[in-house]
């Protein structure tokens, strides 16, 4: 069994500039991947994908490989995970390391930590899945949810459910963007007709999206929190 961890870093980040080399606490962001990463002691390889060589150097100092540069093509502010993901398999495999699962890391994780990959790891083996995603569940129930127009007059999205207790409503989970756990088989060219796929729950405390600079002050503070508190 070889197991590859790939961790996306462009360098075209807009919203937040620098964002995947930004300092956090000390260290650069993508750090905490890495870090988690290598803690698990689950890979053969753990690579950056990155267009860029500030961030190729970077992540080569934190301890991980950059055995090839991302193509321009696949670092513009369109290309989905999944793309990228794919072409970094094809590429170790084309160098000789072929991969039977492959798990994608952001670089913008810091809060996850090495432990939560294992279980995730065990969870997407145990099931014989064929792809895993982290996930962690709505704070409100999505259910009474509203739409607001021009002149900000509410409208429920499911009227039926506006009366019913929270408590008496179904759960429902949303993509952390933490990290994803990928078969061999559904990254190659012929992917499975019917694949399984899995999700992995995270604590909500163990999730942050940053993608605007008040994201990024809220992760600060989560992150120190967290330490100071000694919240698993």
């Amino acid at each position: 069994m070889k197991r590859l961890a790939v961790i996306p870093a462009r360098g075209g980040s807009k919203r937040i500039p620098r964002k995947n080399i930004r300092d956090f606490h000390g260290k650069p962001l993508i750090g905490y991947s890495i870090d988690a990463a290598l803690r698990s002691e689950l890979f053969d390889e753990v690579i950056v994908s990155t267009d860029d060589v500030e961030i190729a150097k970077v992540a080569r100092d934190l301890g991980a490989a950059t055995p090839f540069m991302r193509p321009a093509v696949l670092a513009d502010d369109f290309t989905g995970t999944f793309a990228v993901v794919q072409h970094a398999f094809k590429e170790r495999a084309q160098a000789g390391f072929c991969a039977n699962e492959v798990c994608c890391i952001y670089a913008t994780a810091p809060l996850l930590k090495a432990h939560y990959l294992k279980e995730a790891c065990d969870f997407f083996e145990r099931e014989h899945a064929d792809s895993l995603y982290a996930c962690c569940e709505f704070p409100f129930p999505i259910q009474r949810a509203q739409f607001l127009d021009e002149k900000l007059r509410p409208t429920p999205v499911m009227p039926e459910c506006m009366p019913m207790r929270s408590q008496d409503l179904p759960k429902t989970y949303q993509d952390a963007g933490q990290f994803y756990f990928y078969t061999a088989a559904i990254l190659g060219d012929n992917p499975p007709e019917h694949p399984e796929h899995r999700g992995f729950i995270l604590p909500r405390r163990r999730v942050v999206d940053i993608d605007t600079p008040e994201d990024f002050e809220l992760a600060l503070i989560m992150y120190k929190a967290l330490g100071e508190l000694g919240l698993d």
